[in-house]
């Protein structure tokens, strides 16, 4: 409850209610589209348009209906609230401590990839290493060595989206693999 909150709404409360209204926004945002109007823009057959603007609208709206229990999931505890602060047994000098903002960050596309990374897209990219059909682990095509973590190198490439599920490098891959490149031969 904030002090500046007449609704005596809880934190989490509140942000449930603003992602709410963002989805209450979006869906107004949507029915005032000109459907038609983009169609003809575009060159693109009316109802195909149609079809694509009832998919993000739906698209839309199951982000949204969950959005404010997830927001408030992950904030749980993370906003202190005026008469909460820590009395004996807290950490001395420190006073609350915020949960890692970071928990939830990630790969990101467009990071350097390191030497095992970089010669696994090389070998994928020439066809010296493959998927191994129904498997997510890579294998050597002819002579060469193989990888050395055989899983843990496509989860990796995965999740940075420079492999798609069939093992062939994805353009933010091709680029990745340039980067790379770049770096070793400088």
């Amino acid at each position: 409850m904030f002090a500046n909150d007449p609704g005596d709404e809880s934190f989490e409360d509140a942000l449930r209610s603003i992602a709410a209204e963002l989805g209450q926004y979006l869906e107004r945002s949507l029915e005032n589209v000109d459907v038609d109007d983009i169609a003809e823009r575009m060159g693109v057959d009316p109802s195909t348009a149609g079809e694509w603007a009832e998919n993000a609208g739906g698209w839309i709206r199951s982000l949204t209906s969950g959005l404010g229990e997830e927001i408030a999931r992950r904030t749980k505890g993370a906003a202190p609230r005026p008469g909460s602060w820590p009395g004996p047994g807290s950490v001395p000098g420190r006073g609350v401590v915020p949960a890692d903002p970071l928990r939830t960050a990630g790969p990101h596309p467009l990071d350097q990839p390191t030497d095992e990374q970089g010669l696994a897209l090389a070998a994928l990219d020439s066809g010296r290493w493959t998927i191994e059909p129904g498997t997510d682990a890579l294998a050597a095509r002819g002579e060469g060595p193989g990888p050395n973590d055989a899983l843990g190198i496509v989860r990796e490439l995965r999740v940075r989206d420079w492999i798609a599920a069939d093992g062939k490098l994805t353009l933010t891959g091709h680029r990745a693999l340039s980067r790379w490149l770049d770096a070793t031969s400088s």
